[in-house]
């Protein structure tokens, strides 16, 4: 932390954060509820994780006892929330991760971090759109038997541009140039839909259960697969430890793989400044939505894995397939339907969180402040939202799935690093400060979440740290050639006003 303005690690304290928030050009509309938060938690969590992760996990990983992945990933989790909900409350400001180490660690890091959260949201938000695109796709032959041209299917149907994938993006990008509370609304009756569908797994998939589905529920070890090359695992490079499948540790190699269905409840912190009471409403909304999600997925796990041996399940859709083996077609078309419906939900909620980090970076000045106007009607950041929506939309138009890595996996992990980072820092620096909700046990929570997600990361390919750190580079170039001397902290060194 440094107080020479001229330094890259010159911080902005929260009263600087706050006071930009009521500027009326750069002021957003505070309109949520912590049952707003709560909602869009839910529905970005639960997404193509729960529909998808739960039959991978469960045949290569770790069995029935996949159950125990989730609880692990969600503990991971649950450290960073904790972090999160401290700065979500005591900093109310757009922005997230990028805004609490600004005011915590300095302008670079949270340069870093902010360039960091813009691709990982970028890239999920293109992501969810492109495999929303080929659930609609699917559901339309088998129940419509309508078929697109194969020009407008999408690379991943063997066509050139993905028109469904690039139209819900901009449908989207509407909704929330319109307002959050529009998109609030949207999303609640759409996580409706979706929680029912989950709860129909769940009930129906009880009168179902075979108890020797179970045994054991956690089978023997068995080696993984040696990785080599840039495919292995870094802490397999580094330190020489060779993971394995199934058995005690198979239940943390599930966890690495599973952490992807629980991305997206950090994007609740970006609405921070649009919630109408953030210190009390910001960590009921994080803390509750992981804390229903966690629930809900070690109960489909436990469901489905009963339901049909582990060994059987589908890689691509384990919970409909679960439910056509035991000659249920009705439910299996269900899940389906819910499944597209739901990721409506998580495209749009990440596209929420990219503009809000956008908006928080381009009012500091270390983006162009014309993307930090708010519309003088809705009071939302509609330059940066058109901008980055028709961008997305484009990429989500021309994406093939089989080109995205785990950098939006290893991008969460590093914002779970420098929050917890910051929550240390900020209680050293700043123990004057007014702090809604404290994250317990400090230092131990923050170091241990720090410890955990570090040790998520290095079980990523290194192929996926190499592209992370080609991004970074980049992210350095522009920091250094623009975004120092244009910072408004920079100004104000210079005998500006802030």
């Amino acid at each position: 932390m440094s107080t020479d303005l001229n330094s890259p690690f010159r911080t902005k304290t929260v009263e600087q954060s706050i006071r930009d928030t009521e500027e009326p050009e750069h002021a957003l509309r505070k309109s949520l509820s912590a049952w707003d938060l709560t909602v869009f938690g839910v529905g970005v969590i639960i997404g193509t994780g729960i529909f998808v992760l739960t039959g991978i996990a469960a045949r290569n990983n770790a069995g029935p006892a996949t159950a125990l992945a989730f609880v692990a990933s969600g503990i991971v989790c649950a450290l960073a929330a904790l972090c999160y909900a401290e700065f979500a409350s005591t900093v109310p400001v757009a922005g997230s991760a990028y805004t609490f180490s600004y005011a915590s660690i300095g302008e670079l890091p949270a340069w870093i971090i902010g360039w960091d959260l813009v691709l990982e949201f970028a890239l999920g938000t293109a992501v969810v759109a492109v495999g929303w695109s080929g659930y609609v796709r699917h559901l339309m032959h088998t129940n419509l038997g309508w078929d697109l041209p194969v020009a407008l299917a999408g690379p991943d149907a063997g066509g050139t541009f993905d028109l469904l994938a690039f139209l819900l993006v901009l449908v989207l990008t509407a909704i929330l140039v319109v307002g959050t509370k529009l998109s609030a609304r949207i999303t609640a009756i759409v996580v409706a839909i979706k929680v029912t569908v989950v709860l129909l797994v769940i009930i129906a998939g009880l009168f179902f259960i075979k108890a020797d589905h179970y045994s054991p529920f956690i089978p023997p070890a068995e080696p993984q697969p040696a990785g080599s090359g840039l495919k292995a695992p870094l802490v397999q490079v580094l330190f020489g430890y060779e993971p394995t499948n199934f058995g005690v540790m198979g239940i943390f190699t599930a966890a690495s793989l599973v952490f992807f269905a629980f991305i997206g409840f950090d994007v609740v912190a970006t609405a921070a400044e649009e919630t109408k009471n953030p210190q009390r409403d910001m960590p009921r909304g994080i803390l509750g939505s992981l804390l229903i999600c966690t629930v809900l997925y070690v109960a489909v796990t436990l469901v489905v894995t009963g339901m049909q041996d582990y060994r059987q399940m589908s890689a691509s859709a384990p919970l409909a397939e679960a439910f056509k083996s035991v000659d249920q077609p009705f439910f299996a078309g269900a899940i389906s339907l819910g499944a597209a419906v739901g990721l409506i939900t998580v495209c749009m909620i990440l596209l929420l969180g990219q503009t809000r980090v956008f908006f928080a970076m381009s009012r500091d000045g270390l983006l162009p402040r014309v993307f930090s106007v708010t519309h003088p009607k809705y009071r939302t950041p509609y330059r940066a939202t058109v901008l980055l929506g028709v961008l997305i939309a484009v990429v989500a138009g021309f994406t093939s799935l089989e080109k995205l890595a785990e950098l939006v996996n290893i991008g969460t992990l590093f914002a779970f690093v420098v929050v917890a980072l910051g929550v240390i820092v900020l209680r050293r620096t700043r123990p004057d400060l007014h702090r809604s909700f404290r994250t317990p046990w400090v230092p131990v929570i923050p170091i241990l979440s720090i410890a955990a997600s570090m040790w998520l990361m290095l079980n990523l390919p290194t192929e996926t740290w190499i592209r992370f750190g080609i991004w970074m580079v980049i992210g350095f170039f522009v920091y250094f050639l623009y975004g120092r001397r244009n910072s408004r902290l920079h100004k104000v060194g210079r005998g500006a006003e802030f």
